[in-house]
Protein backbone atom coordinates (compact mmCIF):
# COMPACT_ATOMS: atom_id res chain seq x y z
CA UNK A 1 0.00 0.00 0.00
CA UNK A 2 2.80 2.29 1.09
CA UNK A 3 5.05 1.64 -2.32
CA UNK A 4 1.62 1.81 -4.09
CA UNK A 5 1.00 5.72 -2.62
CA UNK A 6 4.68 6.36 -3.36
CA UNK A 7 4.38 5.29 -7.07
CA UNK A 8 1.05 7.89 -7.19
CA UNK A 9 3.17 10.52 -6.36
CA UNK A 10 5.92 9.80 -8.28
CA UNK A 11 3.74 9.60 -11.14
CA UNK A 12 1.68 12.79 -10.39
CA UNK A 13 5.15 14.64 -10.62
CA UNK A 14 5.40 12.79 -13.91
CA UNK A 15 1.87 14.26 -15.11
CA UNK A 16 2.54 18.11 -13.82
CA UNK A 17 5.61 17.90 -16.09
CA UNK A 18 4.40 16.62 -18.83
CA UNK A 19 1.44 18.78 -18.84
CA UNK A 20 3.94 21.89 -18.26
CA UNK A 21 5.82 20.86 -21.42
CA UNK A 22 2.81 20.26 -23.41
CA UNK A 23 0.90 23.63 -22.52
CA UNK A 24 4.15 25.61 -22.68
CA UNK A 25 5.90 24.02 -25.37
CA UNK A 26 3.17 22.90 -27.84
CA UNK A 27 0.35 25.53 -27.48
CA UNK A 28 -0.25 27.32 -30.52
CA UNK A 29 -0.87 30.95 -28.50
CA UNK A 30 -3.66 33.40 -29.54
CA UNK A 31 -3.09 37.21 -29.21
CA UNK A 32 -5.85 39.26 -28.71
CA UNK A 33 -6.95 42.96 -28.11
CA UNK A 34 -5.87 44.47 -24.81
CA UNK A 35 -2.30 42.48 -24.84
CA UNK A 36 -4.53 39.35 -23.38
CA UNK A 37 -4.01 35.77 -24.97
CA UNK A 38 -5.44 32.16 -25.35
CA UNK A 39 -4.49 28.94 -26.67
CA UNK A 40 -5.04 25.36 -28.49
CA UNK A 41 -3.27 23.48 -26.42
CA UNK A 42 -3.22 19.41 -25.13
CA UNK A 43 -2.65 20.03 -21.36
CA UNK A 44 -6.09 19.42 -20.47
CA UNK A 45 -5.54 16.02 -22.21
CA UNK A 46 -2.83 14.90 -19.58
CA UNK A 47 -5.16 16.22 -16.59
CA UNK A 48 -7.63 13.89 -18.08
CA UNK A 49 -5.07 11.05 -18.87
CA UNK A 50 -3.85 11.33 -15.45
CA UNK A 51 -6.78 10.72 -13.62
CA UNK A 52 -8.18 8.13 -15.70
CA UNK A 53 -4.96 6.59 -14.48
CA UNK A 54 -3.94 7.82 -10.80
CA UNK A 55 -7.36 8.63 -10.01
CA UNK A 56 -9.42 12.23 -9.92
CA UNK A 57 -7.11 13.85 -7.06
CA UNK A 58 -3.80 13.05 -8.32
CA UNK A 59 -4.88 12.68 -11.57
CA UNK A 60 -6.29 16.49 -11.18
CA UNK A 61 -3.25 17.60 -8.88
CA UNK A 62 -0.91 16.63 -11.52
CA UNK A 63 -2.44 18.45 -14.53
CA UNK A 64 -3.45 21.63 -11.79
CA UNK A 65 0.49 22.50 -11.24
CA UNK A 66 2.06 21.43 -14.52
CA UNK A 67 -0.26 23.62 -16.67
CA UNK A 68 -0.33 26.55 -13.31
CA UNK A 69 3.26 26.61 -13.37
CA UNK A 70 3.37 26.95 -17.00
CA UNK A 71 0.81 30.19 -16.19
CA UNK A 72 3.48 31.52 -13.83
CA UNK A 73 6.54 31.46 -16.11
CA UNK A 74 4.27 32.82 -18.60
CA UNK A 75 4.01 37.13 -18.61
CA UNK A 76 0.82 37.26 -20.03
CA UNK A 77 -0.83 34.35 -18.05
CA UNK A 78 0.84 34.97 -14.76
CA UNK A 79 -2.14 36.40 -13.73
CA UNK A 80 -4.79 33.40 -14.31
CA UNK A 81 -2.58 30.85 -12.08
CA UNK A 82 -4.95 30.99 -9.37
CA UNK A 83 -7.89 30.04 -11.79
CA UNK A 84 -6.13 27.74 -13.58
CA UNK A 85 -4.85 25.84 -10.90
CA UNK A 86 -9.04 25.02 -9.18
CA UNK A 87 -10.19 24.62 -12.80
CA UNK A 88 -7.61 21.97 -13.84
CA UNK A 89 -8.02 20.19 -10.72
CA UNK A 90 -11.94 20.08 -11.32
CA UNK A 91 -11.49 18.28 -14.77
CA UNK A 92 -9.53 15.58 -12.78
CA UNK A 93 -11.86 15.17 -10.00
CA UNK A 94 -14.55 14.98 -12.10
CA UNK A 95 -12.71 12.76 -14.50
CA UNK A 96 -11.95 10.78 -11.97
CA UNK A 97 -15.09 10.57 -10.34
CA UNK A 98 -17.17 9.43 -13.33
CA UNK A 99 -14.41 6.84 -14.25
CA UNK A 100 -13.92 5.33 -11.22
CA UNK A 101 -16.43 5.77 -9.01
CA UNK A 102 -19.20 5.09 -11.49
CA UNK A 103 -17.42 3.34 -14.40
CA UNK A 104 -15.27 1.57 -12.52
CA UNK A 105 -13.01 1.26 -14.93
CA UNK A 106 -10.21 -0.40 -13.25
CA UNK A 107 -12.28 -3.27 -12.25
CA UNK A 108 -13.59 -4.10 -15.24
CA UNK A 109 -11.83 -5.92 -18.56
CA UNK A 110 -14.69 -5.51 -21.23
CA UNK A 111 -13.19 -3.34 -23.50
CA UNK A 112 -16.73 -1.76 -25.44
CA UNK A 113 -17.28 -0.71 -20.98
CA UNK A 114 -13.87 0.40 -20.31
CA UNK A 115 -14.01 2.61 -23.51
CA UNK A 116 -17.34 3.76 -22.94
CA UNK A 117 -16.71 4.69 -19.61
CA UNK A 118 -13.38 6.90 -20.10
CA UNK A 119 -14.47 8.43 -23.27
CA UNK A 120 -17.69 9.42 -20.81
CA UNK A 121 -15.63 9.98 -17.98
CA UNK A 122 -12.81 12.34 -20.18
CA UNK A 123 -16.35 14.39 -21.76
CA UNK A 124 -17.92 15.47 -17.99
CA UNK A 125 -14.40 16.50 -17.12
CA UNK A 126 -13.80 18.92 -20.58
CA UNK A 127 -17.43 19.35 -20.67
CA UNK A 128 -17.14 21.36 -17.34
CA UNK A 129 -14.21 23.21 -18.28
CA UNK A 130 -15.51 24.03 -21.61
CA UNK A 131 -18.58 25.64 -19.52
CA UNK A 132 -16.54 26.64 -16.52
CA UNK A 133 -13.31 28.21 -17.81
CA UNK A 134 -15.08 30.98 -20.02
CA UNK A 135 -17.18 31.88 -17.20
CA UNK A 136 -14.88 31.98 -14.26
CA UNK A 137 -12.43 33.81 -16.49
CA UNK A 138 -14.61 36.04 -17.82
CA UNK A 139 -15.66 37.08 -14.06
CA UNK A 140 -11.64 36.93 -13.31
CA UNK A 141 -10.70 39.46 -15.83
CA UNK A 142 -13.69 42.01 -14.90
CA UNK A 143 -12.58 42.15 -11.05
CA UNK A 144 -8.55 42.44 -12.54
CA UNK A 145 -8.44 43.97 -15.93
CA UNK A 146 -11.82 45.87 -16.23
CA UNK A 147 -15.16 44.92 -17.95
CA UNK A 148 -14.19 46.34 -21.84
CA UNK A 149 -11.34 43.28 -21.52
CA UNK A 150 -13.27 40.45 -20.33
CA UNK A 151 -16.11 41.44 -23.09
CA UNK A 152 -13.52 41.72 -26.05
CA UNK A 153 -11.67 37.83 -24.78
CA UNK A 154 -15.15 35.98 -23.99
CA UNK A 155 -15.73 34.89 -27.73
CA UNK A 156 -12.48 33.85 -28.30
CA UNK A 157 -11.96 31.88 -25.33
CA UNK A 158 -15.29 29.81 -25.68
CA UNK A 159 -14.02 29.35 -28.85
CA UNK A 160 -10.75 27.77 -27.99
CA UNK A 161 -11.77 26.51 -24.49
CA UNK A 162 -14.10 24.10 -26.88
CA UNK A 163 -11.45 23.16 -29.63
CA UNK A 164 -9.36 22.56 -26.61
CA UNK A 165 -11.80 19.88 -25.30
CA UNK A 166 -12.92 18.31 -28.31
CA UNK A 167 -9.25 17.33 -29.01
CA UNK A 168 -8.66 16.72 -25.31
CA UNK A 169 -11.46 14.19 -25.26
CA UNK A 170 -10.39 12.28 -28.38
CA UNK A 171 -6.18 12.11 -27.33
CA UNK A 172 -6.99 11.77 -23.85
CA UNK A 173 -9.15 8.33 -24.36
CA UNK A 174 -7.45 7.39 -27.47
CA UNK A 175 -3.73 7.20 -25.11
CA UNK A 176 -5.52 5.88 -21.90
CA UNK A 177 -6.98 2.71 -24.48
CA UNK A 178 -3.23 2.18 -25.91
CA UNK A 179 -1.40 2.68 -22.35
CA UNK A 180 -3.87 0.42 -20.24
CA UNK A 181 -2.19 -3.04 -21.69
CA UNK A 182 1.28 -1.76 -21.24
CA UNK A 183 0.60 -0.23 -17.75
CA UNK A 184 -0.74 -3.65 -16.49
CA UNK A 185 2.39 -5.20 -18.06
CA UNK A 186 4.75 -2.50 -16.30
CA UNK A 187 2.90 -3.35 -12.77
CA UNK A 188 1.62 0.20 -12.93
CA UNK A 189 -2.12 -0.27 -13.27
CA UNK A 190 -3.54 0.89 -10.24
CA UNK A 191 -6.98 -0.37 -9.01
CA UNK A 192 -9.00 2.55 -8.22
CA UNK A 193 -11.60 2.98 -6.17
CA UNK A 194 -14.55 -0.45 -5.15
CA UNK A 195 -15.14 -3.58 -6.93
CA UNK A 196 -18.28 -3.75 -9.10
CA UNK A 197 -20.76 -5.69 -6.16
CA UNK A 198 -21.33 -9.24 -7.79
CA UNK A 199 -25.10 -9.91 -8.33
Amino acid sequence: MRNEKVQKLVMTGVFAALSYVVFTFLQIKITLPGGDATSIHLGNAVCVLGALILGGLYGGVGGALGMTIGDIFDPIYVIYAPKTFILKLCIGLITGLIAHKCGKITHISDKKKIFQWTLLAAIGGLAFNMVADPLVGYFYKLVILGKPAADITLAWNIASTSINAVLSTIVSVAVYMALRPALQKAGLFFRLGTAPSEK
